[in-house]
């Protein structure tokens, strides 16, 4: 394959970038090692910011934030839920931090109302009664399944290809130019090469890793783990931000029928070997519940963790919260390869600013005409597609209300009401990706498995429909059923206690017990 761009990497940041090529008409080869929002895109809040977090001490960020965060609310709408948000401050916060929020507001252009404790009760009853201060502010969430999704199948339908579970292992560079890269498939063990003009490093926390195949200028990439913990039903009705410096457990979002409480703030080696701690969960219950007391008593059903791929220039100190949260776009000609940049960093809110700007390098670079063609994501709507359908929590619930059940269609996944004909129209997604529709693909694109049960039942159930509609075959399904249900065992350990723990014993006595599966 002679791809013009090859991108590293399948989070937004990746995927966004294919899609903005694709409209500029070029033709990418996007290779994810493991698949799709592996990485910080698949383990942060999906907080979409208004800025407002950053106005004391990362005025940039705020500003992109709130630049990009009202963009994607006009074009990627279907991937959000603009539910606003609050800025909360309760007895014991920091009275010059409070005083000066507005201010900070204010010279960063970001809309901050200020709003008396008694009015934010009746917007959000679950806030403390020790409530001192309030602001609102345009905070949201994003979908960041969906959004990944939906850019990665636009990129597609306009002649890019994605390639999961497949690896870049070596550069060959010759007259300071890559001129093939070798890949490994990491379920079939194949390797292969491509030839691409270009190559983008887009792997977030494994930059650093990917940048020196290439014998690129080393450059510290920062880790740090947040973990984050997820509620049995929604408990807000937008987002509330505890007014005080960013520190743990200061963000609560809305994510559909569920709510997400964190974040922490740990340094770690390894990208690879992150879990979330009982030391982490502990800390999140007992400091979000300052904020809003009843995460004391909710249920959560399930931790995880994600790794934010921070750039450090210097000086930054013990506490990564202190690093900008702003991007880093390298181009690497300046380390003697001419065909090879690399962006990292930033957030969430920002990835279509930074697959722009890394566009704009790249098509610079290639020249013959491309230099002079025009970002189009920043005028373009972001079209809604089956491969992004199911990814949202509720959907399926409410599109089963809303029309009249076929009794033929069989619910699989009772927590979320996933019936045979989803998992059936994701599955042929799938296939027409060249992916195994196992447990694992199903449920990175839509609600499976992510139910107060977390896959103790609906695993079984879609595993046996998929073998009886031959999508599988021989006994691929015990490696499947055993990989989908320790990774969801994974997220649940660190909150063992109420009816989660209940829930996990019968986990574990269904799987182990009576199907003989060790879950680890």
């Amino acid at each position: 394959m002679e791809p013009d761009v090859l991108i590293i990497g399948g989070g937004a940041t990746g995927t966004g970038l294919a899609r903005d090529l694709a409209l500029r008409g070029l033709k990418s080869l996007l290779v994810e090692k493991s698949d799709i929002n592996a990485g910080a895109s698949g383990g942060n809040h999906g907080l979409l910011h208004s800025g407002a977090r950053y106005v004391s001490n990362d005025m940039e960020s705020a500003v992109e934030c709130m630049e990009e965060g009202k963009l994607l609310k006009k074009l990627a709408p279907h991937c959000i839920d603009d539910c606003g948000g609050l800025f909360v401050a309760v007895e014991g916060d920091d009275d010059n931090y409070i005083a000066d929020f507005p201010g900070h507001c204010e010279k960063s252009g970001i809309s901050c109302r200020s709003v008396t404790p008694a009015e934010a009760l009746e917007m959000e009853p679950g806030v403390s009664d020790k409530t001192i201060a309030v602001y609102e502010v345009e905070d949201a969430a994003i979908d960041p399944f969906m959004l990944s999704l939906e850019n990665i199948a636009d990129a597609k339908a306009h002649g890019s290809k994605l390639m999961c579970h497949t690896r870049a292992v070596r550069f060959e560079i010759e007259n300071h130019k890559i001129v093939r890269v070798k890949l490994h498939n990491t379920l079939t063990g194949e390797d292969f090469h491509v030839e691409p003009k270009m190559v983008v490093n887009a792997s977030g926390a494994w930059a650093g890793q990917v940048a020196a195949l290439a014998g690129a200028s080393p450059f510290t990439i920062l880790c740090s783990m947040g973990t984050l913990l997820v509620t049995q039903s929604r408990i807000s009705n937008g987002v509330i931000n505890r007014l005080r410096p960013p520190a743990n457990a200061d963000i609560l979002v809305p994510g559909g029928t569920v709510s997400i409480i964190g974040t922490t703030s740990v340094r770690v080696d390894d990208p690879d070997d992150i879990i979330p701690t009982v030391k982490e969960t502990d800390e999140i219950v007992r400091v979000g519940a300052q904020m809003v007391p009843s995460l004391e008593r909710v249920r959560y059903i399930r931790a995880y963790s994600g790794v934010r791929p921070l750039v450090s220039m210097g000086g930054d100190g013990a506490d990564d919260r202190n690093v900008s949260r702003n991007f880093t776009l390298l181009d690497h000609e300046s380390s003697g390869v001419d065909n090879f940049v690399t962006i990292t960093g930033g957030k969430l809110t920002t990835y279509r600013l930074m697959a722009e700007k890394t566009a704009d390098l790249v098509c610079r670079k290639l020249g013959n005409g491309f230099e002079k063609a025009l970002c189009l994501t920043r005028i373009r709507p972001l079209p809604s597609t089956m491969e992004g359908k199911w990814t949202e929590p509720g959907v399926a619930p409410k599109r089963w209300v809303q029309k009249a059940p076929d009794v033929r269609d069989k619910i699989l996944c009772e927590c979320e009401m996933i019936s045979e004909k989803t998992i059936d129209d994701i599955a042929g997604e799938l296939k027409k990706n060249g992916e195994l529709p196992d447990l694992l693909n199903i449920g990175k694109r839509s609600r499976l498995g992510k139910g107060p049960c977390q896959g103790a039942f609906c695993s079984v159930r879609v595993l046996a429909h998929m073998y009886d509609k031959g999508a599988l075959t021989g006994e691929h399904g015990v490696g499947d059923i055993k990989a989908f249900l320790n990774e969801r065992w994974k997220g649940q350990r660190p909150i063992f206690w109420g009816e989660q723990l209940i829930q996990a014993e019968l986990t574990e006595a269904m799987h182990s017990g009576f199907f003989d599966l060790e879950l680890t």
